[in-house]
């Protein structure tokens, strides 16, 4: 059984961490029907948008790493595609619209259960504002770029890549670095 058939679980249910029959992973099993949860990495969609050489940034309202400047970027949600949700947490997080050019990198991160799908955008217009989870947004001239005070890793190596092949047409899509520890 899986996630998408719509069971009525009993509001008495219990459940408990097991081995699932013909499966090889521990997983939380409802102990009257056998309902299995799948417990599935959380899929993080973000953008590097720019306007002319500038690239914009957010300074996180919210943990984890508030008060840290970020790419616009967050959870996907349910029933939205990619491409719709990094433009949409660019909306909230900066009230920038943009276009979407293509995807700039896939980052897996095991260790916290996450994959990152960052996309290449260009801003419509320099004209951005802080939504209700940043502190304040900014554009941001390569050499101004607050790199002690980014949030995390993957912003530095977005950056970095996106720096790499800012001036190309088309590219393929960036991974991990080698060097990094995830």
């Amino acid at each position: 059984m899986s996630n998408d058939d719509h069971l009525h679980i009993p509001p008495d249910a219990s459940f408990s961490r097991r081995i699932p029959d013909q499966d090889d992973r521990e997983r939380i099993v409802c102990d009257t029907c056998d309902y299995v949860i799948y417990e599935n990495p959380k899929i993080v969609v973000g953008v590097v948008a720019t306007w002319d050489e500038k690239v914009l940034l957010v300074k996180r309202e919210i943990e984890p790493r508030r008060g840290y400047w970020s790419l616009p970027a967050g959870y996907l949600e349910l029933n939205e595609t990619a491409e719709d949700g990094a433009a949409r947490e660019a909306w909230e997080e900066a009230r920038a619209k943009l276009t979407i050019d293509q995807v700039l990198a896939v980052y897996s991160l095991p260790r916290i259960s996450q994959i990152q799908i960052i996309y290449r955008a260009k801003l419509s217009s320099p004209e951005v504002s802080a939504g209700p989870e940043s502190q304040e947004v900014m554009l941001f001239d390569w050499q101004n770029i607050p790199w002690p005070d980014l949030a995390f890793p993957t912003v530095v190596w977005a950056l970095n890549q996106y720096h790499s092949i800012r001036h190309q047409s088309a590219f393929p899509p960036f991974a991990n670095p080698l060097d990094s520890e995830v």
